[in-house]
């Protein structure tokens, strides 16, 4: 497991978090993991972190502070924070253990490659369902490495997972919390599950009040969870809202200034 940081002002959060960031230590470096948007990564540029992303994709914005390869080739860089925005959870997820016992008749192309795809539809009922499993196994292990990396403040983003995955997790826990982008600004609904290590819950900054169910506002606000098929409805579903991603650099960030503070 990741060293532990007992250096930390708690008491001093508040003030910290009240106030917008203006300086940081130039040095604290934060990796935002399995990100291609740069959302959050900008939010922690914007309050002066050493901030690079990492994702299998490149940078939207092609910027030079992108890694594109798998996050665990540089886990091991002397991060101070590691937050990994969007992990391979589609094996993980509750919404998902259905594919566990009745496997799928074919592949959806927006989660594997044209390859897979056309491997997948000769395969047997029975090597469809054990690469259902394979695909959790690996969906698990990516998950561990990062929940587990030597890193002192860790944020990881998944949705509630089924039994089948904690049970693959190594040292797993339960999400610290589970946000909503309304509580931060943005008008939506997305459940997000926060998996945190040495870092404070978010308190929600800019709250809205949810429209009326069944409404056309409401609908407006469901269209993450009504995305039609195709191949970029899991980037939609993914994304970070710009609001959630400013409160983590916000606070967050000042939690770290103020526990490098204390360490000097």
């Amino acid at each position: 497991m990741s060293r532990q940081l007992s250096l930390f002002d708690t008491s001093a959060l508040a003030g910290a978090v009240a106030n917008a960031i203006t300086r940081v230590p130039e040095d604290i470096r934060v990796l935002i993991g399995c990100e291609m948007s740069g959302t959050v990564r900008k939010a922690f540029e914007a309050l002066g972190f050493d901030a690079w992303s990492c994702d299998l994709k490149p940078d939207v914005e092609r910027s030079n502070r992108h890694m594109q390869c798998d996050i665990r080739e540089v886990l091991d860089d002397d991060w101070d924070f590691l937050a990994v925005m969007h992990p391979s959870c589609l094996r993980l997820t509750n919404s998902g253990v259905r594919w566990l016992k009745v496997p799928p008749k074919n592949l959806n192309p927006e989660n594997y490659s044209a390859e897979d795809c056309k491997r997948y539809k000769r395969f047997t009922d029975d090597q469809k369902l054990a690469f259902m499993w394979q695909s959790l196994d690996e969906g698990a292990e990516l998950f561990s490495d990062c929940w587990n990396a030597d890193i002192p403040c860790k944020a990881v983003e998944n949705p509630i997972m089924h039994k089948y995955a904690k049970e693959r997790i190594r040292n797993y826990r339960d999400p610290a919390q589970i946000v909503q982008p309304w509580w931060f600004g943005d008008p939506a609904f997305k459940a997000t599950g926060l998996y945190l290590e040495n870092l404070p819950p978010l308190e929600p900054e800019n709250k809205l009040t949810p429209p009326e169910k069944g409404t056309d506002e409401w609908k407006k606000w469901s269209v993450i969870h009504y995305a039609s098929p195709g191949l970029n409805r899991s980037e939609i579903r993914s994304k970070t809202f710009p609001g959630l991603a400013k409160s983590m650099a916000k606070q967050w960030g000042a939690y770290l200034v103020n526990g490098m503070r204390a360490a000097a």
